[in-house]
């Protein structure tokens, strides 16, 4: 699936399509240069689904958790950011098998260094951007 934005305001429309297409799975890993929007991405996310505390990249404590509630239902919403991890065993140390296969929400950016513990459904988002507000989003 692909969505092509043109402002920062239209990334409820890739919030919503990434619900739908989602069928339910809940891992999903961010393929994008530095300052495509990966963690504008996700708090958007967040946003939707009913999270109200502040929302940041975990860039120096690489996981961040948010709690929800969105239509009755509270989850957890966990974003990573592996960018500063050098190795799987760095990923295992914080406890990337449970993340990538517990009931919950995981964002992961920079997933290359895990790749190898990915489930088979995992969503991948890739994001190219053209200019300062428009992104094109590639679900797979």
């Amino acid at each position: 699936m692909e969505i092509t934005i043109h402002h920062q305001n239209d990334l409820k429309k890739v919030v919503n399509a990434l619900l739908d297409f989602a069928e339910g799975r809940k891992k999903i890993i961010l393929n994008a240069p530095m300052g495509a929007g990966k963690t504008t991405f996700i708090n958007t996310f967040c946003k939707a689904m009913g999270v109200e505390s502040h929302t940041s990249s975990p860039t120096f404590s690489l996981v961040n958790e948010y709690s929800y509630e969105k239509n009755g239902q509270k989850g957890l919403i966990r974003h990573l950011d592996l960018y500063r991890l050098k190795n799987a065993e760095e990923a295992l140390d914080i406890g990337i098998e449970d993340f990538l296969y517990d009931a919950h929400y995981t964002f992961i950016e920079w997933p290359d260094v895990i790749l190898e513990f990915l489930p088979e459904d995992i969503i991948e988002i890739q994001i190219e951007a053209f200019d300062e507000n428009s992104r094109r989003f590639v679900i797979v």
